[in-house]
Order: C-alpha cells, then sequence, then structure tokens
C-alpha cells in the first residue's frame, strides 16, 4: 500500500480512537506525503473515563419516611378500645384495679377483725369490678386483675400494702382505713367521670359513687358506735363530707343495701 494513504489511515483511526474518548484532535495542515504526520491533542474541560474502566449503573430505591406514631401503649389502648380515647380506655383499667382494691383491704380486715361492715362491703366492692369488668369486656379492653392483694397499677400495690399495715393496728385503724380507702375512690371517680362523655361509663361511675357515698357513712357511723370516736376526713374536704354525710342516697348502715 502506498504509504502516503498508510498515513492518512493511521491519522484517521488515531483521531476517530482520541475523539472517543473525550478528546479532540487538531491536525497539521498541508500534510505532504513525504511529511511526517504531526498531531496536537487538546483535553476538553471533562474528565476522561476509560471505556474499560466503565460501571454499570445502579438503581437506588428511596423509599418514603415513616409516619409519626403515638406512643404505644396509648396507640395500642386506642386501637383495643372501640369508641373510647386512650384516657377514657386508662381510667377503666385503673378504676376497675382501684375497685379491687377495696374489696381486698375489707376481705383482709374482716380475716383479721370477723367485723361484719368489712364483709359486707366488701360484697358491694366485688360487684363495682363486676361492672367495670363488664365495661372493660365491652369496649374490648385486657382485664388488668390479678389475684388477691396483686395489682398491676404499682401506686395501687404500694397503696394497699400501707392499708393493710395500718388496718392490722388496731380496730379503730381498721374503720379509719375503710374511709380513706372510700375517700380516695370518691376523689378518683369524680376525677374520670368529668373526662368522659360515654353513657354507659358515666352510669357506672354515678351507681359507684353512690355506693362509695354510703360505704363513707358507714365507716363513719361505725367509729362513733364501736369505736367511740369521730370521724375525720382524710382526702376530701370539709365541705365536701358534710356534704355526703348530709346527703340522703343509701341508709349509710354497711349491709351494703340500695345502689351498691
Amino acid at each position: 500500500m502506498d504509504k502516503t494513504i498508510t498515513n492518512i489511515i493511521i491519522t484517521a483511526l488515531l483521531a476517530l480512537a482520541l475523539g472517543i474518548t473525550g478528546c479532540t484532535t487538531q491536525l497539521a495542515s498541508n500534510i505532504s506525503p513525504t511529511e511526517q504526520v504531526v498531531i496536537v491533542v487538546t483535553a476538553t474541560s471533562e474528565p476522561i473515563i476509560p471505556i474499560s474502566a466503565a460501571v454499570e449503573p445502579t438503581i437506588e430505591v428511596i423509599l418514603p419516611a415513616p409516619e409519626a406514631t403515638a406512643p404505644a401503649s396509648e396507640t395500642t389502648l386506642e386501637n383495643l378500645a372501640m369508641g373510647l380515647n386512650a384516657e377514657e380506655a386508662a381510667a377503666l383499667l385503673f378504676m376497675i384495679e382501684e375497685e379491687k382494691l377495696a374489696r381486698d383491704v375489707y376481705n383482709t380486715l374482716f380475716a383479721t377483725w370477723n367485723v361484719q361492715i368489712f364483709q359486707n362491703i366488701a360484697g358491694s366492692e366485688q360487684t363495682h369490678v363486676d361492672q367495670i369488668g363488664l365495661l372493660i369486656s365491652n369496649y374490648n379492653l385486657p382485664n388488668p386483675t390479678q389475684a388477691p392483694g396483686i395489682f398491676t397499677d404499682q401506686n395501687l400495690q404500694a397503696l394497699y400494702n400501707t392499708l393493710i399495715t395500718q388496718g392490722k393496728q388496731s380496730l379503730n385503724d381498721a374503720i379509719k382505713v375503710g374511709g380513706a380507702v372510700e375517700e380516695i375512690d370518691i376523689l378518683d371517680l369524680q376525677t374520670r367521670l368529668s373526662k368522659t362523655d360515654n353513657a354507659d361509663i358515666q352510669l357506672a361511675y354515678n351507681n359507684l359513687l353512690n355506693g362509695s357515698y354510703n360505704h363513707l357513712k358507714s365507716f363513719a357511723n361505725t367509729l362513733s358506735t364501736q369505736g367511740g370516736e369521730i370521724y375525720s376526713q382524710q382526702y376530701l374536704t370539709a365541705e365536701q363530707y358534710q356534704t355526703i354525710l348530709n346527703s340522703t342516697q343509701g341508709n349509710g348502715t354497711g349491709q351494703g343495701k340500695g345502689k351498691p
């Protein structure tokens, strides 16, 4: 093959190769058959990536960020309790354990002192436990009640332990413990009654309140007749206590009659 033609072919192939790799070429003008071909290479502004070093593209999947959720305990209660908010659901779980506390305390004090008022009112407290238990079942909530003297709520557990210790000191102390339990129950029921608009829960809480009013008057009367001591309120205000004493709801004898 003619040398000139060979040089032209080589030059064209070099130019083509350099163009593929991102470079531009400038050939010397006026190439004569006898002159050596000079190629001036000018680099482009873009980086040169050798073909051999090319990497296959990867696919990155970006998932949407998860939505923020409420604390697990509240979420669970609201999901389980159909028609209740988390606060109403938690109130039912607390109140059934508080009514159970009253029952357990009175059963223990009856076993200790063999005084009938404790057994009578313990029977009423079992009715209260059953009433709240029915609501808990209707609203698809887990019943937290355990064996006598055992409580899921640790504040109630501590209260129970303290009341039993006090109630075993003397009969009068035991009767005062009964009054304290009812006062605490009244305050807790009033608070939770004010925070629900569900008619069935309101009805149950009002029934329990009337029962606690009767029980408190019963303990006050018993302390006076059997213990020779005037009962003084321990958690209620003096005005609240006098209003309950002056009420006509129930007979206040501790016989478990009237509204439980």
